[in-house]
């Protein structure tokens, strides 16, 4: 059995369209996981599913902010040896700026969805012993930034979220972890740039990356944390936060 092996395990990845959640989706099917992936966007969804490795994997696309879409991907689900929870946005809004709808939005993709997902998956008994439940959050709630009230919130709910659950599932020996990646090369950050001016985009990010004497990740390096926290070398790591990435405040 090679390390980190997830033969024989089944794995709920969501937000995998893009980004995390896409390599977080691939890194697992090489380990030999069946994955159940799902996202908004349905044809990239389908380039995340064609790129699987193995047998045995489900696609189903659809909102999670929707009661109905969620109820369809719970009643879908197999018995699961992990979740990952990888759906999200992001968001600058200065604090004099914030109105109801951005509070709406912003915890309603990187807070509620989560929760509720959970609470159905465990409602419907979908959730094996000893699986484990990874979410995600940022360096933000430790380094924050001009605009990232909002999103920084948003994150460090899930934090407290985390802890919380963990304990609420050792008894079953299931473990609930975070990772907070700083800041990490997908589509959430290149894809705003595009639509800004290049000099001050790239001067800014310029910047912004002096504060990564490591340089800014890649997605395969959350991805690989991922995997880690999924496989059975990680049975006695629950309810903590992993930083990843080297931020100078």
């Amino acid at each position: 059995m090679s390390f980190c092996d997830l033969k024989g395990k089944s794995v709920l990845v969501t937000g995998a369209s893009s980004g995390i959640g896409m390599q977080a989706a691939i890194s697992i099917s090489r380990q030999g996981a069946a994955l159940i992936i799902t996202g908004r966007n349905t044809e990239k969804l389908k380039e995340t599913f064609g790129s699987l490795i193995g047998d045995g994997h489900k696609m189903l696309s659809g909102d999670l902010t929707a009661d109905e879409d969620r109820a369809a991907l719970t009643e879908i689900l197999p018995g699961l040896d992990g979740v990952v929870h990888c759906a999200g946005i992001v968001g600058p809004t200065p604090a004099k700026f914030i109105r109801q709808d951005d509070i709406k939005k912003m915890f309603g993709i990187n807070f509620r969805v989560p929760v509720l997902l959970t609470a159905a998956i465990l409602q419907k008994k979908k959730l094996n012993k000893g699986a484990s439940v990874i979410m995600m959050s940022s360096v933000v709630t430790r380094s924050p930034y001009f605009g990232g009230s909002l999103y920084a919130g948003s994150k460090g709910a899930v934090e407290a979220y985390t802890r919380t659950l963990a304990l609420e599932l050792v008894d079953r020996n299931i473990r609930v972890n975070c990772i907070s990646p700083g800041l990490v090369n997908t589509p959430l950050i290149t894809d705003p740039a595009k639509e800004a001016n290049p000099e001050i985009v790239d001067d800014s990010l310029q910047k912004y990356m002096a504060k990564y004497p490591m340089g800014i990740g890649e997605t395969e390096d959350v991805a690989n944390t991922i995997v880690f926290l999924l496989s059975d070398e990680s049975r006695w790591i629950s309810g903590t936060n992993i930083d990843m990435g080297t931020v100078v405040r």
